[in-house]
Parts: C-alpha cells; sequence; structure tokens
C-alpha cells in the first residue's frame, strides 16, 4: 500500500473487517447527502462514513431526516465509482460536521479499496 494519510489509514482499518462503508440517505431511500466541498471550489462531495456510529453522529440539522446506510465495499466499487467519477463528485473520508475532512476523487480512493477488497 501506498503512503497513506493518516485518516485514510484508520478509515480503510475500520472497514476492512466488515467491508462496508456508510452514507446518510434520505427517507425516501434515493437520495444521499451530497454537499459542498471544503477543499474544492464548485464541487460536490459524498461523505462516507467507516462506521455506523460516525455516521450517525451526523444526523442532526440539516441532515436529520437522513439516516445511515451500508454500503459494501464490493457495490461501491461496482457501481458506485463510475457514476461519482462522471459526476465529478469527490469522496469525503469521516466527515465531522463543518471541519475541513479529507477528501479524495472517486478513481483514487477505489484504488485504496481494491487494496483491502475481501476476495
Amino acid at each position: 500500500m501506498s503512503e497513506l494519510s493518516a485518516v485514510l489509514s484508520s478509515f480503510l482499518k475500520n472497514i476492512e473487517e466488515t467491508q462496508t462503508l456508510w452514507a446518510l440517505q434520505d427517507e425516501s431511500g434515493e437520495g444521499w447527502v451530497v454537499c459542498d466541498s471544503t477543499m474544492y471550489e464548485d464541487t460536490d462531495v459524498m461523505p462516507l462514513w467507516s462506521t455506523e456510529e460516525m455516521a450517525a453522529k451526523q444526523c442532526n440539522d440539516e441532515w436529520q431526516d437522513f439516516t445511515p446506510t451500508p454500503i459494501s465495499v464490493e457495490e461501491f466499487l461496482e457501481y458506485w465509482v463510475e457514476d461519482l467519477n462522471e459526476d465529478g463528485v469527490t469522496i469525503g473520508i469521516d466527515w465531522q460536521g463543518d471541519e475541513n475532512c479529507e477528501e479524495l476523487e472517486p478513481v483514487e480512493f477505489a484504488k485504496t479499496l481494491a487494496e483491502i477488497e475481501a476476495e
């Protein structure tokens, strides 16, 4: 594995056994939390969390009607990466409210996930 940030390393360690990412989905089951990037101008970011508990802590204020929803690593790699990349949406790792968080391009994030994906 190439040199990774502490945040990304921790994220990968948390999901390696469960092979599960967490995102926030709306009540209809159709929409997902996507917000403005804190790193890049005119860019959207999809926050992802390594644990359900971390995701649940963000379900307040404007995201109070959203629910932590699991996405398997396999599903994310197979179905999500291409669409997020085409839409120009980055990935926010273990997003913590209004704080700056680490953001990665979907393809770059997928490469790190592929290294821990269970066979």
